[in-house]
This record gives structure tokens, sequence and C-alpha cells, in this order.
């Protein structure tokens, strides 16, 4: 006599009589950058991360490729993280860091954004993945990075204001016409024309109108 099955409600795929869950099909926005110099690797980044993606058994649901140079603000990725902020993606998936973030600074806070959203990022090339442990640890050390970028940023700026300083260099917003009313006062009584004013005090022949006015 063939002995009884344990669950005889159970099915294939089942755990213990439970129904197994299917694994959820991750949703992922791809972004690829290239710089106006160099476009070349456009379509191989795009290329390299289909077949990562595909590989990993995720649906892509947006793909953004952007032109411009490194210093300039990304605004084709802003669509990346407005996707992310509607819940349309659970990843951003990218080919390198350098291609995401401008510095070290902009990289932090943009991932520490798509963290607070729930939305993993994934850098093919650092191999850096932001949904395991080894990723976020990695995530706290770019932090560290960001803190010393500020503060070589702030050394520079005090280097410089201090090196204008002793070179006689005028620091802050530039005088207006205003402060030369008596020099324009005067050489106007001698009979000097507002045009020749304007040329030795180096202003605009309006501003000397206007004071004289």
């Amino acid at each position: 006599m063939p002995a009884k099955q344990a669950f005889p409600n159970a099915k294939s795929g089942d755990v213990f009589g439970q129904t197994r869950k299917p694994e959820k099909m991750l949703r992922a926005g791809l972004y690829a950058r290239v710089s106006t110099e160099d476009q070349q690797t456009l379509a191989m980044q795009s290329r390299t991360m289909r077949e990562y993606a595909v590989r990993r058994g995720w649906t892509i649901v947006l793909q953004i490729r952007e032109v411009n140079s490194g210093a300039t603000p990304r605004e084709a990725r802003e669509k990346v993280l407005e996707a992310a902020r509607r819940r349309e993606i659970d990843l951003v998936l990218v080919w390198r860091l350098d291609r995401w973030g401008r510095s070290v600074t902009d990289l932090l806070a943009t991932l520490q954004e798509l963290e607070h959203l729930g939305v993993g990022f994934i850098s093919i090339t650092e191999a850096l993945d932001l949904t395991t442990p080894a990723g976020r640890a990695m995530a706290g050390l770019l932090a560290i990075f960001a803190e010393f970028e500020r503060e070589i940023l702030r050394e520079r700026t005090r280097a410089g204001l201090a090196h204008a300083r002793e070179n006689g260099k005028r620091l802050g917003r530039p005088a207006t016409a205003a402060v030369h009313t008596a020099k324009i006062t005067k050489l106007h009584r001698a009979g000097v024309s507002k045009s020749e004013i304007a040329r030795r005090l180096k202003i605009g022949r309006t501003s000397v109108r206007r004071i004289l006015a």
C-alpha cells in the first residue's frame, strides 16, 4: 500500500505545504552618459547594461542617454530620479560611477536619495551593488570621501582669498558708481563733460547723468 502523502493538497514547487511566492520581477532604469568630446562609448554603455539586466532577469522599463560635459548639470539624469520618486523603477543601473555623479558630493547625495526611496543602485564597472551589505559599506566610504572633497574646496577658497588680500585685490561685490559722487560733482563743476567723467572714473555715462540729476 503506497505511503500517504504528508500534504495531500501540496502542489509542485510548494515548501512544507505552503505555496512558494514567485520572486518579484525587478524594474530597472538604465542611465548612460558621455561627454560632448567623446560619444563613442554611448552605444557600448547601453549594450553592456542591457545584457547585464537580462542576465539578472530584470525588466528594463527606462533607458536614458545623455551627452554633455562633466561639469554641467545632468538634466536627463533627473528623469531617472523622477521615475524613482514615482516608484516606477526598483533599481538604477549605470556603466560606471563617473557616468552618474559629477563629484563625490553629488554622487553621495543622489545615492542617499535613492536609498531613502528604497531604490537600488548598481554600477557595473566598479561591481558596486548598494542592495548588498558590501555595497552599503562602500556608500559609507563615499560619505567620507565627500566630506574630504568639501574640506579641500573650503581650504582652496580660504587660500585664494588670503592670496588676493596679500596682493591688494578688493574682495566682495564691485563698488557702485555712487561711491564716486563727490568726484563726479567736482569734475562737473570744473567743466568736465559727462562722457569724460565716465571715462576717467571707468563708470557708465548713465550713472554719471543719474548722479548729477
